[in-house]
């Protein structure tokens, strides 16, 4: 079993990527542009206005209503994957970054509308997927000692915490809107699934039990539903979570118990990396591909 985290690459892919929004009640798709070129991972900004995407490197917000994209000015820190997530009140962008010393991944924080980074997480590699709504903590994915777990480290700097110690790769954590729980997906049962634990790391709670591989999970702002990508068992190893794949986005209660597939689509690596619901959680945004002949 493949259980090492796959390095997310900030080079482009021979891919034309389709941004796009989708009703997750009815099912309906708005593609709102259509790039020649490697975009990846969403998030829609507090205020409804904007989308943040990474492409080759560099971060860039998209008007929704002009449709056009700038980059989003980071100084040095321009090696940034699909890794990335907006503060509570929306000031500030945490990213992860691929240092020039050692091509690892660090997490650093620079303001939304552009300006100097600070380094947060000196220890690497430290993937970036969560932040407290409280705005204190940061939750990351990180390789310690040979091995993927958990772990959370105060937005000002100071030591990580570990919050998960199991073999096999643990990944994604993301914040409930109360802060009370935090999700993420893990190996631990053999496949990859989604699985929830108390905010301390207490009480892990498997919460997907399909025969798929189950990625990347979604609070939505009014804490109802959960969103999360899916591969199919036996087309991916269960810790890898590669591009060019067919998936599925699906939806489930956050109190567990049936999913509901919304779309199947052309993606996987940079689709649904961050959380990319909308404001009222009526909407997701997402990046669908083609593969360029």
């Amino acid at each position: 079993m493949n259980t090492l985290k796959e390095t997310p690459k900030v080079e482009g892919r021979n891919v034309i990527s389709i941004l796009e929004t989708i009703d997750v009640q009815s099912g309906e798709r708005t593609v709102l542009a259509t790039f020649d070129s490697l975009i990846e991972a969403p998030n829609w900004t507090r205020d409804g206005r904007n989308l943040i995407y990474n492409s080759l490197g560099r971060i860039y917000s998209f008007d929704l209503a002009t449709k056009e994209s700038v980059v989003i000015e980071s100084a040095y820190v321009d090696h940034c994957n699909n890794d990335h997530v907006l503060s509570p009140d929306n000031a500030h962008l945490a990213v992860s970054h691929h240092t020039q010393e050692d091509g690892q991944s660090r997490i650093y924080v620079f303001p939304l509308e552009g300006g100097n980074p600070t380094l947060i997480t000196p220890l690497a590699p430290s993937y970036l997927h969560g932040w407290s709504p409280d705005g204190s903590n940061l939750a990351y994915c990180a390789e310690r000692n040979g091995q993927y777990d958990i772990y959370t480290i105060p937005v000002n700097g100071g030591v990580e915490v570990q919050m998960t110690d199991t073999p096999g790769l643990d990944d994604g954590p993301e914040y409930t809107p109360d802060g009370q729980h935090i999700w993420f997906n893990s190996v631990r049962t053999g496949l990859m699934q989604v699985w929830r634990m108390n905010a301390d790391g207490s009480e892990p709670t498997q919460m997907t039990f399909d025969e798929s591989n189950n990625w990347f999970p979604h609070v939505s702002p009014d804490s109802e539903s959960v969103v999360y990508i899916s591969y199919r068992k036996g087309d991916v190893a269960p810790g890898d979570h590669p591009a060019n794949k067919n998936v599925e986005v699906r939806v489930m209660s956050s109190h567990g118990g049936e999913f509901r597939t919304i779309v199947k689509l052309f993606g996987g690596q940079g689709t649904l990396n961050v959380n990319s619901w909308s404001p009222d959680s009526m909407q997701l945004a997402f990046v669908s591909y083609q593969l360029k002949d």
